[in-house]
């Protein structure tokens, strides 16, 4: 990889306030820009709110649509990557909690969230293709909130080539220190048992849909190290260094690197 300078975002996103959002979603990019990021990263459902009940319908908008052409547009204008997220609707009529990734040469990726929480399954519709992404020889890979507790997810990424990866989240309840203490359970092992950069963050704040966020973000090393974090109650941004040099501490040390060594004959699916 290459080293890189990223944002993230602890966004208070409402429902039913597209616009207001992606006003705030111009505000933050603009300020990461300002300190030479070229990437930054918004918490799940960003852009629409999050909610797993039917009022997150009325959000959804098509992908392209008009909220994806609002960030494309910021990311051309200010040259960054912009990973944001919206409730998406297919031509079938299918919701989808997906996270876009848009370069600003205008190429847009588009993850799906795999793994659905129990109370988001009745409504949304699983995605099925797990990409990775690229930007500025950054390899990544994007999860979305309840994606992070299934370990094997982090490492089908990892071995495809992924350094980093991305956790959007959207996790109401409990307060910030909680929140990040529930993360440390299991975050710094995706980030150490695969060798890569893993970036979080959450919404904070009412959402005007009945849920309250704790704004929470942290960015942890290859060696499950954190890196930089914030947990408290406002909007904040995080800007940090993903260096190659970080990442080859690790990849390079023949006692710190495990990936390489997995006996596949044993771990593959009979």
């Amino acid at each position: 990889m290459q080293d890189i300078r990223i944002a993230v975002v602890t966004m208070n996103a409402r429902i039913n306030d597209t616009a207001g959002n992606l006003e705030k979603v111009a505000g933050w990019v603009e300020k990461a820009s300002a300190q030479q990021a070229g990437l930054i990263c918004f918490p799940e459902l960003n852009l629409t709110g999050y909610h797993s009940g039917e009022s997150i319908i009325s959000c959804a908008q098509p992908v392209p649509g008009p909220a994806s052409g609002f960030v494309a547009e910021l990311s051309r204008k200010y040259n960054i990557t912009i990973l944001a997220g919206l409730a998406e609707i297919d031509d079938q009529g299918r919701l989808y909690a997906t996270h876009l990734a848009i370069r600003p040469d205008g190429a847009t990726g588009i993850y799906r969230k795999t793994h659905l929480g129990p109370p988001e399954r009745d409504l949304f519709t699983p995605g099925d293709v797990v990409p990775l992404f690229s930007e500025s020889g950054l390899r990544y890979g994007i999860q979305l909130c309840y994606d992070a507790h299934f370990p094997e997810l982090s490492t089908r990424m990892a071995l495809a080539g992924a350094d980093a990866i991305f956790f959007p989240h959207a996790s109401p309840r409990s307060s910030p220190e909680q929140k990040i203490d529930s993360w440390m359970r299991h975050l710094p092992a995706r980030a150490f048992d695969n060798g890569l950069f893993i970036i979080a963050c959450n919404p904070c704040g009412d959402n005007g849909g009945g849920l309250s966020f704790p704004g929470v973000a942290v960015v942890i090393g290859p060696s499950g190290n954190i890196i930089c974090s914030y947990a408290g109650t406002d909007e904040q941004m995080l800007i940090t260094d993903l260096t190659a040099a970080d990442l080859d501490a690790v990849r390079c040390h023949p006692m710190r690197y495990f990936l390489p060594h997995r006996r596949t004959d044993l771990l593959e699916t009979p």
